[in-house]
């Protein structure tokens, strides 16, 4: 009976657990959790969702959100297309963001990515000037000539130029920001509006991963129904 009963205990505390992950995912609410866009951005993602996070080198939130970010893009990667926009400021920040345009001319990103982020959160370098930036990268193992030739291309600056388009079109005051499939926005302080008892940093990203998973999935329905639709 004992063992019956211990069970028992088990199966109601799964289904409750169940039961709290549905409730929470249905209590995601748009102007809470998340908002929607007045109007809806083209994407490009060839059918999958298209995953847009809006940061900055500088910013101490986005550094620490870059592991767990990149740990749920790695477990949605059949889903989604990610993509970063570094956002447009003055000062030092136009430095640090014409970086990751330039290592992205170079196709270096992933490889440079978090060392950037490391050089300016870890070691200090706050990255401020052009001449900092050159001997950052030949230090990183970047060959110094072509990193200045991407530096200073055309395509460069049309990646500047789209950065600075893009932050209008979504409406970006603040950062780290994600936006899901063109049309909807969160963020880890965004989710802890929509949830009061997130409240440390961790748990506010934690909590934002979640709205993610569930915009995720509203996203891949919506793109589903009209093909569903149109079979009919």
């Amino acid at each position: 009976m004992r063992l019956i009963s211990k069970l028992l205990q088990a199966a109601v505390l799964a289904t409750a657990a169940l039961v709290a992950t549905s409730v929470s995912a249905a209590d995601f609410k748009n102007g809470a959790d998340y908002t929607t866009l007045p109007e809806a951005q083209n994407t490009d993602a060839a059918g999958k969702v298209e995953v847009t996070e809006f940061f900055a080198y500088y910013c101490p939130h986005c550094a620490r959100f870059e592991a767990p970010l990149q740990a749920w893009v790695k477990k949605n990667g059949a889903n989604i297309v990610f993509k970063r926009v570094h956002v447009a400021s003055g000062g030092s920040v136009a430095i640090q963001q014409r970086i990751f345009y330039t290592l992205e001319a170079l196709g270096a990103v992933e490889q440079y990515h978090q060392k950037v982020f490391d050089a300016m959160h870890v070691e200090r370098n706050r990255l401020a000037t052009e001449e900092a930036a050159f001997d950052w990268a030949q230090k990183a193992g970047i060959d110094r000539a072509k990193f200045i030739e991407a530096w200073n291309s055309f395509g460069v600056q049309a990646k500047l130029r789209r950065a600075a388009a893009m932050m209008g079109s979504y409406r970006i005051d603040q950062w780290p920001m994600v936006a899901i499939d063109g049309r909807y926005m969160t963020s880890p302080s965004q989710a802890g509006e929509g949830d009061q008892s997130l409240q440390s940093e961790e748990q506010l990203q934690q909590g934002a991963l979640k709205v993610m998973d569930f915009l995720v999935a509203k996203a891949k329905a919506e793109k589903s129904a009209p093909k569903a639709a149109e079979k009919k």
